[in-house]
């Protein structure tokens, strides 16, 4: 088959959707419908449903399902879909053959969770699930450090339909290695750790980068993409500079106000709840002023 198509879609800005609750607590249909033509009509052109800005881990299998099948239906062929799927490998083939089902074009696998993580193992992951949606592109999510190039050049070489990986070991370095040692242009090199890592991954490799920000401010995250693109270092880290506070936030903590930050912004611009599922928290009061005030200003 010819990836092209899609190994181009990779190479862009990557939005995470959040997964929005109603007053009950249910997937809140309308909302998330309405973020996501929000992310298309800004010009985004690659969605992950289920990723973890989407609260993968909290949601049922129903849920997933229901993510995929609404953001198949908006991205319509606005957008690439690349659905997160994850868990047990029977569980991530039965998601991928729904995604398939469903209209995506690609999927993104999750990390393995799992105490115990042999390279060869990890190789036989993916491959298992690769190898049951050939027709789809598939996307490993790599945040194990321990994992080596020459694992993934194997699955690449087994599997052909695996086309990206969305690297998120937060090792600039690292990454430069690790894309050589498994093949720099056998792969679409996505940054996984977003915004703020995009310009040093660009640099070394990467063409695209996944966000959880650009559900709050789309041309921000564009904007940063134009500039890496043109090769403008100096416009792109000006967006790093104004985005740095609020990712901050997000991270500190080993990440534990990821999807809050994010949903608190979204509250505050009146787009969804700002409500998450546990383990996540509500951010306290002064949080949440901290959050409206520093998307005031920006490009929304």
């Amino acid at each position: 088959m010819d990836f092209t198509p899609l190994r181009t879609a990779l190479a862009d800005v990557v939005a995470i959707p959040v997964t929005p609750y109603d007053a009950t607590g249910a997937v809140d249909r309308d909302a998330y419908r309405a973020l996501l033509r929000r992310l298309l009509d800004s010009g985004v052109r690659a969605v992950t449903p289920n990723g973890n800005t989407g609260e993968f881990y909290a949601l049922t299998l129903e849920e997933r399902r229901l993510c995929t099948e609404l953001s198949v239906e908006e991205a319509g062929d606005r957008a690439v879909v690349v659905v997160g799927v994850g868990q047990d490998v029977a569980t991530a083939v039965a998601a991928a053959r729904h995604a398939r089902e469903a209209g995506a074009q690609m999927v993104m696998v999750h990390q393995p969770v799992h105490p115990y993580v042999s390279q060869d193992g990890w190789v036989d992951y993916h491959r298992e699930i690769a190898e049951a949606v050939p027709e789809l592109g598939v996307v490993p999510y790599l945040r194990n450090p321990l994992i080596e190039g020459a694992a993934l050049a194997g699955l690449g070489e087994a599997c052909p339909n695996v086309i990206g990986v969305k690297y998120a070991v937060p090792d600039a370095a690292r990454f430069a290695a690790f894309a050589r040692d498994a093949g720099l242009d056998r792969f679409v090199w996505v940054a996984g750790l977003a915004e703020l890592y995009a310009p040093s991954y660009w640099s070394a490799g990467a063409t695209g980068f996944t966000s959880g920000l650009v559900n709050v401010a789309p041309k921000v995250s564009l904007d940063m993409l134009g500039a890496l693109r043109a090769g403008d270092y100096a416009a792109a880290m000006k967006v790093w500079e104004q985005i740095r506070p609020f990712e901050d936030l997000r991270a500190a903590r080993q990440s534990a106000n990821n999807v809050t930050v994010v949903k608190e912004a979204l509250a505050a611009l009146g787009l969804c709840r700002r409500d998450v599922r546990p383990p996540s928290r509500l951010l306290p009061e002064p949080q949440r002023a901290e959050v409206a005030a520093l998307i005031q200003g920006w490009a929304l």
